[in-house]
C-alpha cells in the first residue's frame, strides 16, 4: 500500500477562506499518460481488472444498457472516455470532482456524491475541503486515465469538477457564462446570445471560448489570472450578465427566479460562478436520450449555426482525433486575462 502525505491548512475556513489538503502519493509515482496505442475493452466480459500503468482498475457490469434505445452499455460509456482521456484530462486535473452516480443508465435515477467511497484504490489522490461549518469532505481527483476509469466505472456519465484547482479552492482559473433556454426560447436563441456575448467580452479584451452543453445550451469560458476569489468572479459575472441583458431585453434574461423570467429569452446563468457549484465538464457525455456530448465549437460552427444532436457519444472521438483540443489556449498560462481591471 502507499504511504499519503497530508497538507495541513493554517487558519480554519470562513464563508471566505476554504483551506485544502491534498493528498498525494509520498512514494514518486509518476502520473500516468494515456497509452500509446488506444485503450481497447474486450467486449467478452461482464467484469474486467484493466490493468494501466501498472495500476489496476476493477470494472464492473460492462454489459450493462446505458441507454437502451440507443444500445449503448456501460463499457461503451467507459470507450468513450478513455478514446478522449488525452484532450480531457488536463481540464479537470488537480480538482475536486462531483460525483453525479446513474447507477441504472441515463434514464435512471441519480444522485450526487462528494466524499470519496470507501474502499477506493490507494493511488487515488484526493482533495479534503474545509467548509465554514467545519466539515471536511474529501473529494476525488481525476490525475490520470486510472483514476478517470474508476470514476465512470462508478456509473457516473458526466463530469463535473471544481473551477478552481485544489491548491487554493477560492480562486478560480476562469470564469463562465451558462446560456440556457427558457421556455420558448430555441436553441438558435441561444447561439445568438453567444455570439452576443463574444462581442461583449472581446469588447473588453477578453479571450472566449464556447462549447455545447450537451444539455440545452451552451457554456462559455473566459480563462483568468489566478487571483481574484471565487466571490468577486461571481460578482463580476453577475454585473456583466444584468448589462448584456439589458441590452437585449428581447432576447437575454439574467434574472434568477424562476417565476420571475420572461418566457422565451434565453438566461445568462452567473449562479453557476459561485463557490463550490460546477458545470459539466468540457467532453461530458450527458444522460440525455441521443447520449449528446458537451463539446468545444469554433465562433465560425456557431456562425453558421450548430445542433446540440451534432456531438455525440458515437462522434466525438473522431472529431477530436481531426480537430485536436479546441479548448486547448484555456490551459496556457499565457494570454489570461486579469479580470482584477474591472474589480
Amino acid at each position: 500500500m502507499l504511504l499519503k502525505t497530508k497538507i495541513m491548512p493554517v487558519k480554519p475556513a470562513t464563508r471566505d477562506y476554504h483551506p485544502a489538503r491534498v493528498e498525494r502519493a509520498a512514494t514518486k509515482v509518476k502520473r500516468i499518460s494515456p497509452p500509446a496505442k488506444r485503450l481497447v475493452l474486450p467486449r467478452n466480459k461482464t467484469n474486467l481488472d484493466l490493468e494501466v500503468g501498472g495500476r489496476v482498475v476493477k470494472l464492473t457490469n460492462l454489459g450493462k444498457l446505458f441507454w437502451p434505445e440507443l444500445g449503448i452499455t456501460k463499457r461503451d460509456l467507459l470507450q468513450y472516455y478513455a478514446d478522449v482521456s488525452e484532450a480531457l484530462l488536463p481540464h479537470i486535473v488537480d480538482r475536486a470532482m462531483v460525483m453525479k452516480r446513474y447507477p441504472n443508465g441515463a434514464a435512471g435515477e441519480f444522485f450526487f456524491m462528494k466524499r470519496t467511497p470507501k474502499p477506493h484504490p490507494d493511488w487515488l489522490e484526493l482533495c479534503h475541503i474545509e467548509h465554514s461549518s467545519g466539515n471536511v469532505i474529501d473529494f476525488p481527483m481525476i490525475q490520470d486515465l486510472p483514476s478517470l476509469m474508476w470514476l465512470i466505472n462508478l456509473g457516473c456519465i458526466d463530469l463535473n469538477q471544481w473551477y478552481a484547482r485544489c491548491d487554493d479552492v477560492d480562486r478560480p482559473d476562469y470564469l463562465h457564462f451558462d446560456l440556457d433556454p427558457v421556455p420558448g426560447a430555441s436553441f438558435g436563441k441561444v447561439t445568438e446570445t453567444a455570439l452576443l456575448l463574444r462581442e461583449a467580452l472581446e469588447s473588453l479584451k477578453m479571450p472566449c471560448y464556447a462549447k455545447t452543453t450537451g444539455s440545452k445550451g451552451i457554456h462559455i469560458y473566459v480563462p483568468i489570472q489566478r487571483g481574484p476569489t471565487q466571490k468577486q468572479v461571481w460578482k463580476f459575472a453577475k454585473e456583466f450578465s444584468h448589462a448584456i441583458a439589458a441590452q437585449a431585453p428581447k432576447l437575454i434574461t439574467a434574472v434568477y427566479v424562476v417565476a420571475k423570467r420572461p418566457k422565451g429569452r434565453v438566461l445568462v446563468d452567473y449562479n453557476q460562478n459561485a463557490w463550490g457549484r460546477t458545470l459539466a465538464s468540457i467532453y461530458s457525455i450527458r444522460p440525455r436520450p441521443q447520449a449528446t456530448v458537451s463539446t468545444p465549437v469554433t465562433w465560425k460552427e456557431l456562425e453558421r449555426g450548430v445542433s446540440l444532436e451534432d456531438f455525440r457519444i458515437d462522434n466525438v472521438p473522431a472529431r477530436v482525433r481531426r480537430l485536436g483540443d479546441l479548448w486547448e489556449p484555456l490551459l496556457a498560462k499565457r494570454g489570461r486575462f486579469k479580470l482584477e481591471a474591472y474589480l
